[in-house]
């Protein structure tokens, strides 16, 4: 009896992917039989997505494509819909201007904060109306271009290059719910570039089932860790030191794999859901739970860290660190090329409104 339960709830969830499937590809097809209904900007948008829920490397390949854009002269705007904010505000909220960081994270949600206080003079804005914050960073910031972060399904704006982050895991996904897939595998051909984290072989791959011939490969670089509670010093470890790793993001794994790369021994994993709002009780586990162990530290992610830097860390009986990541987009070069003649197109085709 327990198992034809099993299977008729898997099949009453293969029934909601179908269903959910259809919807967001008729979604999908009429934005695209009516142009006319996306809202334009003065100013070319750079849209960054992807296919599934769950973290991607979205936020660090907006990082990297920023200072591309910095580099060459351009003032870009960060537009984001601050996804699991703590307080959500009407409007636009300005997270950071030209000069500074204004707003709190409980305000902008970690990606938007995190984005903030790694680019400093690159403007973040909040948004459900990203149309509206796109408007309000041309005519206050002199803004020349948008990044959209986690952009491929906000239709509502037109996008100028549409730039989808796909791993080979990926390819193996189905829809919501059974799955983790927000459209289709087959939507990714409306994408100009495909990036991809992987070998050369990876890219070739996704990209060719995929049916995208622009690609580019993606490299995480973990950095040395930074310690909280403090002005973001480095923490000295030694390959081999005992640590407890605190994730409270979509792919734990991918965080625990980098801390292995790095030669550390995790004695515990210690994992909350994505975008978890810690806790004085979370922290005083964690915690409790590193000093039970022997641990050196406690290490997390640069995502949680926006979420742990109002606790009084300093005080604690064991260092609380994250670990940066940088990302590198491959070959430089030829990226750079494709991105500054994409947008040399957006705007000789763009009519001002």
């Amino acid at each position: 009896m327990i198992k034809g339960l099993r299977n008729g709830f898997a099949f009453f969830l293969r029934l909601l992917g179908l269903a959910y499937g259809r919807v967001v590809a008729w979604r999908r097809s009429w934005y695209t039989s009516h142009p006319e209904t996306q809202r334009v900007l003065n100013h070319p948008v750079i849209s960054i997505g992807n296919l599934v829920i769950g973290g991607s490397g979205k936020t660090p390949l907006v990082a990297a494509i920023v200072k591309e854009l910095v580099s060459n002269g351009e003032q870009p705007a960060i537009l984001s819909r601050g996804y699991a904010r703590k307080v959500v505000t009407e409007g636009v909220l300005v997270v950071s201007d030209l000069t500074k960081t204004i707003e709190p994270v409980e305000k902008s949600g970690d990606e938007p904060q995190m984005l903030a206080r790694n680019l400093p003079g690159v403007p973040v804005l909040v948004s459900g109306d990203r149309y509206l914050a796109g408007s309000l960073a041309e005519r206050y910031f002199g803004c020349t271009v948008h990044l959209l972060d986690d952009g491929f399904q906000h239709l509502a704006l037109h996008r100028d290059i549409e730039l989808l982050i796909v791993g080979a895991d990926d390819l193996d996904e189905v829809m919501l719910p059974t799955g983790r897939l927000r459209e289709s595998l087959k939507t990714a051909s409306v994408a100009d570039a495909v990036c991809v984290v992987g070998d050369d072989s990876t890219v070739a791959k996704v990209g060719t089932a995929l049916g995208v011939p622009q690609t580019f490969r993606l490299k995480l670089q973990p950095k040395p860790a930074r310690l909280l509670g403090t002005s973001l010093q480095p923490l000295q470890l030694s390959a081999g030191s005992r640590i407890v790793a605190l994730a409270g993001i979509a792919r734990p794994e991918r965080f625990f794999a980098s801390l292995a790369e790095f030669g550390y021994d995790v004695v515990q994993k210690k994992i909350f859901r994505d975008h978890h709002w810690y806790t004085t009780r979370d922290l005083t586990d964690v915690l409790a739970s590193a000093r039970d162990a022997n641990a050196e530290a406690v290490l997390t992610t640069e995502k949680d860290a926006m979420r742990l830097m109002s606790f009084r860390l300093r005080e604690t009986i064991l260092p609380v660190a994250y670990i940066p990541m940088e990302l590198a987009i491959e070959p430089v070069v030829e990226f750079r090329t494709w991105l500054f003649k994409r947008l040399e197109i957006a705007r000789e085709t763009t009519v001002l409104v």
